[in-house]
């Protein structure tokens, strides 16, 4: 699973997110930043208002939360959501006799690039990053 650390610089860096059901995120407080949850029609459903988004617990929680809205809540995108997120860029992704995970990228004009991490998701996440940030250099 992809760190908090990943997901909260995926976030700032301006990953948006439009929940469907198989996605996970946690709750951007201390006290339940432990846990993770999945969007499911049976359990969290995302209810879209003119408002917003809003994720909603159907009942099957055993604590009192009904509903949260979506900016309190913190994507836990999957690995193979970051891969599609890499598009084109995206080469491969191998596991180094260390154990790590190693993703390879092509970003336009640049020479490919190897981003290492000890989860496949966190090293997607590094790509990912990369990718954004390139696309906000100004071209000279």
């Amino acid at each position: 699973m992809i760190s908090l650390l990943n997901a909260e610089r995926l976030r700032a860096a301006g990953l948006r997110w439009s929940p469907a059901p198989g996605d996970r995120f946690t709750l951007r407080s201390e006290q339940l930043e432990d846990q993770v949850f999945t969007i499911s029609d049976m359990v969290v459903e995302a209810h879209r208002y003119e408002t917003g988004i809003v994720l909603g617990f159907n009942g099957t929680t055993e604590w009192a939360l009904d509903s949260v809205r979506q900016e309190d809540a913190l994507w836990l995108p999957r690995e193979d959501q970051l891969r599609d997120l890499l598009g084109r860029t995206f080469r491969s992704l191998a596991r180094s006799t260390d154990g790590r995970y190693q993703v390879l990228v092509e970003l336009a004009s640049r020479p490919e690039q190897v981003f290492t991490a000890d989860t496949a998701e966190d090293a997607y996440a590094e790509a990912l990053l990369a990718l954004v940030s390139a696309a906000r250099e100004p071209v000279a």
